[in-house]
């Protein structure tokens, strides 16, 4: 009995080990499996990282050419409102150096000026003196002439050119950028081996060209024009002066004047121009005419950029039928004018579009802009990576970024603003993939 039992404890022995065997085989397969999940997972998760630091590179590469066609914008209009300067100082130089011929010729003299509109203006006359010759400075070939002609260069040929080369190569850099950033992140492979997609991309179109040449709200002539408003120098210089006593009975209201009159505009056309004249308006009476005006010019200056018809602030143009282009011809040739109607220089202007400072300008340059109808609309895109994982499998990854325009402090009126290239407020951020992943 004690032999069959001990045989039988004898078979049974190893048993446990079968079992522990298969259990340790079951245990490396799933350790194996888990470990190949986790190269899978941990190669996702790289994979993303890398994706989000190039979406979020070519985001950021989108945001600094906005901002730098912002600050090329902004230089424009520096650059314009230099150039408005110089028309002006051409003007003024003109207007000084004529008004000494004029006084030197004492026509009016100085005493009668001093004597009828009082000791101010008569030394204001006198000091024109130091004036004289000084017109060669505002001319064809002087210095200002040359400012000016720097200006244009720089405005068209630099500023302007360098925008259209940021905006024709915006999309390639910004590509080109991805893939440099998930090149440096995968040092060990090789470019083919990433098969990226670029989808949902908002960048065409989204930046527009334009031509202002007709005062667009918002546009280059209408900041320009607010950026040369805070300058007194490029302000209206119109004034009258009036003498205080009576000089016609027949019109006791009337006196003698002075008339100032000045302005620096930039017209349709984007050409600068400035004009200054001044002349003593004698108040004179015959029986046909009761009172009427005698306009002795007493210096006058007209200076432009570019080709302009007009003088700036002309109030007087030759339309009409030939009745009136006549009556016109017959009030330049006896440079009188009746009361009503007209209240500038009509003979200094006529002397002005004669004397004329003319210098080459080709105007307003183009400039791009965040169109209206495309403000509303984010900047983005999505990408979508696939690249060869662990054990021949193919990792699929999607990302997403944008570039958006916010001020840095609130405007002070509390008004909302559109996206513009006007103000380098852009910045980059990710955004929520949109682009549907898709399986391995």
């Amino acid at each position: 009995m004690r032999c069959a039992s001990h045989l039988s404890q004898a078979a049974q022995r190893g048993q446990a080990l079968v079992l522990g065997m298969l259990l340790a085989g079951l245990l490396s397969v799933a350790l194996m499996r888990y470990f190949a999940v986790g190269q899978v997972a941990g190669a996702r998760a790289r994979q993303l990282h890398a994706l989000d630091a190039a979406a979020y590179s070519g985001a950021l590469v989108q945001a600094r050419a906005l901002n730098m066609l912002s600050h090329i914008n902004r230089s424009q209009i520096a650059h314009q409102v230099a150039m408005a300067h110089v028309v002006t100082l051409a003007s003024w130089a003109a207007f000084g150096s004529t008004q000494a011929s004029r006084l030197a010729r004492g026509n009016p003299p100085a005493y009668l000026i001093a004597m009828q509109f009082g000791p101010v203006h008569g030394a204001a006359y006198r000091a024109a003196s130091r004036a004289a010759g000084l017109a060669g400075v505002g001319g064809s070939h002087g210095q200002l002439a040359a400012a000016y002609i720097a200006h244009e260069r720089t405005v068209h040929d630099v500023l302007a050119t360098s925008q259209e080369a940021i905006v024709t190569g915006l999309m390639d850099s910004r590509n080109h950028v991805i893939r440099e950033v998930l090149a440096l992140n995968y040092p060990e492979s090789r470019p083919e081996d990433f098969i990226l997609e670029v989808r949902r991309d908002t960048l065409p179109g989204y930046l527009r060209r334009f031509q202002d040449r007709g005062g667009a709200r918002q546009g280059l002539r209408e900041l320009t024009m607010r950026a040369a408003g805070h300058y007194r120098f490029l302000a209206s210089r119109d004034n009258t002066a009036y003498n205080p006593w009576l000089v016609q009975p027949g019109c006791p209201h009337l006196r003698h004047e002075l008339r100032r009159r000045g302005s620096t505009r930039l017209n349709r056309q984007g050409v600068w121009q400035s004009a200054d004249t001044q002349s003593f308006h004698a108040l004179r009476a015959t029986r046909h005419v009761l009172c009427y005006f005698r306009e002795y010019p007493m210096a006058w200056a007209w200076a432009r950029g570019g080709q302009s018809r007009y003088m700036s602030g002309q109030q007087v143009q030759d339309v009409g039928g030939a009745e009136m282009a006549q009556f016109w011809n017959t009030v330049r040739k006896l440079q009188v004018l009746p009361i009503p109607g007209f209240s500038g220089n009509l003979a200094a202007d006529r002397r002005a579009r004669a004397s004329a400072i003319r210098w080459q300008g080709r105007g307003l340059p183009d400039y791009y802009d965040v169109p209206a109808a495309r403000a509303l609309e984010a900047l983005r895109f999505d990408l979508v990576l696939r690249r060869a994982g662990p054990d021949g499998t193919s990792i699929v990854t999607g990302g997403a970024a944008e570039s958006f325009f916010d001020r840095p402090v609130a405007r002070a009126d509390a008004r909302h603003e559109r996206p513009h290239l006007f103000q380098p407020y852009w910045q980059a951020r990710l955004a929520h993939a949109v682009a549907q992943r898709e399986p391995e």
